[in-house]
C-alpha cells in the first residue's frame, strides 16, 4: 500500500513560498532551513497529502506546471482577492476562451500555477 507523504515544489526561495502558502491555506510551517521548508495542515485529518515540501532549486520555472493544486473555497471572490493580497497573480493559460470556465487560474510568487475553483 502507498500513501502520499508530501507534494514537493522546487523553488528559488523556500521561505518565501512557505510563508505564502501557509497564509493562503492556513497551514503551519513545521520546519524550515535555507534549502527547504515544510508546511503541514493544522488539522492533519482533513487532507490528502501530509505536507507541502518546498525545496531550493537553482533552475528557473520555464513552462506551465505539469501538476498544480485546485483549491475549493467557501467564497471564490474573497479567496482570489486574499491570494492577490498575499502576492499571487491572475494568469491566462487559455481558460478565458471557454465561457463555461468557473475557476480562476493564479500563480504564486514564483509563478507556480494553482486554481481557485468556484464555491459549492
Amino acid at each position: 500500500m502507498l500513501t502520499v507523504e508530501c507534494v514537493t515544489i522546487d523553488c528559488h526561495n523556500p521561505a518565501l513560498l512557505a510563508d505564502f502558502w501557509a497564509e493562503l491555506l492556513d497551514w503551519e510551517i513545521a520546519q524550515q532551513s535555507e534549502s527547504e521548508a515544510v508546511l503541514q495542515p493544522r488539522n492533519r485529518e482533513l487532507v490528502l497529502s501530509q505536507v507541502l515540501l518546498f525545496l531550493k532549486a537553482p533552475d528557473d520555472k520555464l513552462t506551465k506546471n505539469r501538476l498544480h493544486l485546485d483549491l475549493r473555497p467557501d467564497n471564490q471572490a474573497v479567496e482570489v482577492a486574499r491570494a492577490e493580497a498575499l502576492g499571487a497573480k491572475r494568469i491566462e493559460i487559455g481558460q478565458s476562451a471557454d465561457p463555461a470556465t468557473t475557476w480562476v487560474v493564479m500563480a504564486d510568487p514564483e509563478g507556480n500555477e494553482f486554481c481557485i475553483l468556484r464555491s459549492l
